[in-house]
């Protein structure tokens, strides 16, 4: 790390606890700390699985969930969340690592930073809001239903599952008593999960449901699945390493496209999360601030053997959850993590898989959104095929794709009703001028209904168009006005343009138009300034 990151670590660190946040008491570290231990111990499972997916050895999904979340907890958008190796891109870098082997990995996780930072840069990351709530309700639904069978295959016979790729596509099954073991124990921290909030917060429940069930699994010698039999997390410190790549363009045009999608998908993943957890916490913005760690954290990550990351949901709600409010939870998770790697991996190994499971399960039953049903019975048809569409392609697909096919297909939608909008009422004038006053907005989707609107032929000799109920609002609104124009001026009669902003009525002018100017006119900056840009009226017509 640089000065600059050490800087603003302390200077982070400080401001969780400063007065204007959390007080730093006693009580406010401990509860920090405790719910970091208890992320640390969900993500190892996690990590390790992500890896499988991958194709890389799983300390590679350690050292991300390391150094990602470690970087992300000191410098992040949003206190309380927590990142790592997720499934989302381990399903991406899948394809990457079998063509190329994963010092490519390596290198395009390094470009997927530079894109998120420069993406963070830009401020790309305020695009989020622009996804609507009948979107939100399906990702994270759909999100909650891949959390739950993610968790399906540690029921699976110790060795078939990773050996399958740690999916559920192959893999021998438990059954009999194996099965009603591992069942009875995932039950068993559910219920301390759920029943012990409400006789004492001292501990944070997840973490308590673990330690309980891991100390009757290991006091009674029973033989169930356990965090070893997926693989050993022991090891060293990360160590730097530039990836062993030829720097040549052929090494651009493999790893650009991989870097774009993962850069994509972590970033859309991460916003969301950011969302998320600020509904919960009652934080807003840092989102651009969000991008840039990500990026930061990636491009280490890549140097230092990891696989890369981004935010996790399921975690981040067991932080916040478990009492995680500031940036201590993250930070003391990522440390833990690296200590069951250095020192405590034999007895990390020993936690029974059910414990993880359990608290997982609990998970998704807080993560799934349960007024969905009652929404749906009050929203649009639309609304509620939105929601069913985004969380199918949640599950089937991946996080990133549900979304941009949910922002889509709304704002296709958002466009045909607007279009729909667009009418005008005329008035005839004492002199025996004919007044258009359109209403609703102009834009590329009503467009056509536009000019539908007028009759040069059987109008009189005096044509005026009122636009102070609507807006020019694009192009293709522009050209509707010059295409009316035009119909006017073939037939011989005057036309007259009121109420339009000082930018759109300077371009108009250009072309001949005779376009009032008043006190009353709006003020937007919206069509003008991108036909400049692209030359629409370059020329007098």
């Amino acid at each position: 790390m640089t000065d600059s990151v050490y800087t603003a670590f302390a200077r982070n660190l400080m401001s969780s606890v400063s007065p204007s946040g959390p007080r730093p008491t006693p009580q406010l570290l401990k509860t920090e700390i405790l719910s970091g231990l208890t992320v640390a111990l969900a993500l190892v499972p996690e990590a390790v699985a992500f890896a499988f997916v991958a194709g890389v050895h799983p300390l590679v999904g350690l050292y991300a969930a390391f150094i990602v979340g470690l970087i992300t907890a000191v410098i992040g958008g949003r206190p309380g969340m927590i990142s790592g190796a997720t499934g989302a891109l381990a399903v991406v870098m899948v394809s990457l690592v079998a063509q190329h082997g994963v010092e490519y990995l390596f290198a395009t996780v390094v470009l997927m930073g530079l894109i998120q930072i420069g993406a963070g840069i830009f401020r790309l990351g305020r695009f989020i809001r622009l996804v609507p709530h009948a979107v939100m309700l399906g990702f994270v639904n759909g999100l909650a239903i891949v959390i739950f069978l993610a968790q399906l295959s540690q029921f699976k016979v110790p060795g078939t599952a990773e050996a399958s790729g740690h999916g559920m596509g192959g893999g021998e099954w438990l059954s009999g008593w194996p099965l009603a073991l591992m069942l009875a124990l995932v039950g068993l921290t559910m219920l301390i999960v759920w029943l012990l909030p409400r006789l004492t917060n001292a501990i944070p429940a997840p973490l308590a449901g673990i330690g309980i069930v891991a100390l009757i699994v290991i006091g009674f010698g029973i033989d169930v699945p356990r965090v070893g039999d997926l693989a050993s997390i022991e090891g060293g410190l990360p160590l730097f390493h530039i990836p062993m790549v030829p720097l040549n363009l052929q090494t651009l045009e493999v790893i650009i496209p991989y870097a774009l999608i993962l850069a994509a998908i972590g970033l859309i993943e991460s916003l969301l999360t950011l969302n998320l957890v600020g509904q919960i916490t009652e934080k807003r913005g840092g989102a651009s601030q969000e991008c840039v760690a990500q990026g930061v954290a990636n491009t280490v990550t890549g140097f230092f053997g990891g696989m890369g990351g981004c935010a996790m949901i399921g975690q981040s709600m067991i932080n916040v959850k478990s009492g995680g409010r500031t940036r201590i939870a993250g930070i003391a998770a990522a440390l833990f993590l690296l200590s069951f790697i250095l020192f405590a991996s034999p007895l990390i190994e020993q936690i029974p898989l059910a414990a993880l499971v359990g608290v997982m399960f609990m998970v998704v039953i807080g993560t799934f959104a349960w007024n969905t049903f009652r929404i749906m019975r009050v929203s649009t048809k639309f609304a509620t095929f939105v929601t069913l569409l985004v969380t199918f392609v949640t599950v089937m697909e991946d996080l990133a794709t549900a979304v941009v096919v949910g922002v889509v297909v709304s704002a296709l939608q958002y466009a045909w009703i607007n279009a729909k909008r667009i009418s005008a009422r005329q008035i005839i004038t004492d002199d025996g001028a004919k007044v258009y006053q359109v209403n609703g907005p102009l834009f590329f989707g009503s467009a056509a209904g536009f000019t539908e609107l007028f009759t040069p032929r059987e109008d009189p000799d005096l044509v005026f168009v009122d636009f102070a109920d609507s807006r020019v609002a694009d192009q293709s609104a522009l050209s509707a006005i010059e295409s009316m124009a035009k119909r006017y001026r073939e037939e011989g009669k005057e036309l007259r343009l009121r109420h339009l902003s000082r930018d759109c009525r300077q371009l108009l002018t250009q072309t001949g138009l005779i376009v009032e100017e008043s006190d009353d006119d709006p003020d937007y900056q919206t069509a003008a300034n991108y036909a400049v840009r692209t030359g629409l009226f370059g020329e007098s017509h």
